[in-house]
């Protein structure tokens, strides 16, 4: 069982010429040993550096665009924009298989949305 630590902290108040104590009591989360950093392998390969990128396009709300990255490489980040006038992105994240970058948006009062989605792309290993 965890144990917590409670400290009580007393803060006075004056408002309007009228004075108070007011008392609030916080919780202090328990101390727990901390777990090892996991392994991090000396090298890491990142050539082939290249940025993708899927030009604007309208399309429906909530449509999902996707951007792959050429040769086998691997997508290391991305983002997505979402242009309208009143345009808002709703998802900007990796593919499930790490190829590429996905990016979708709606935009309310209207059928459709502009997305650009884009991917940072490099060979991995």
């Amino acid at each position: 069982m965890r144990s917590r630590k409670l400290t009580t902290v007393a803060l006075s108040v004056t408002a309007a010429g009228v004075a108070g104590l007011t008392a609030m009591t916080i919780a202090a989360p328990a101390t727990a040993s901390v777990p090892a950093a996991p392994a991090v392998p000396a090298v890491a390969d990142f050539t082939g550096y290249q940025l993708v990128k899927l030009p604007n396009a309208n399309v429906p709300n909530f449509q999902r665009r996707v951007v792959r990255c050429p040769g086998g490489k691997k997508a290391v980040g991305g983002g997505a924009e979402a242009q309208g006038n009143e345009a808002v992105l709703v998802g900007s994240f990796p593919t499930d298989d790490g190829g590429g970058w996905i990016g979708l948006g709606r935009q309310p009062g209207h059928n459709d949305v502009g997305i650009s989605v884009y991917a940072i792309c490099a060979n991995v290993s």
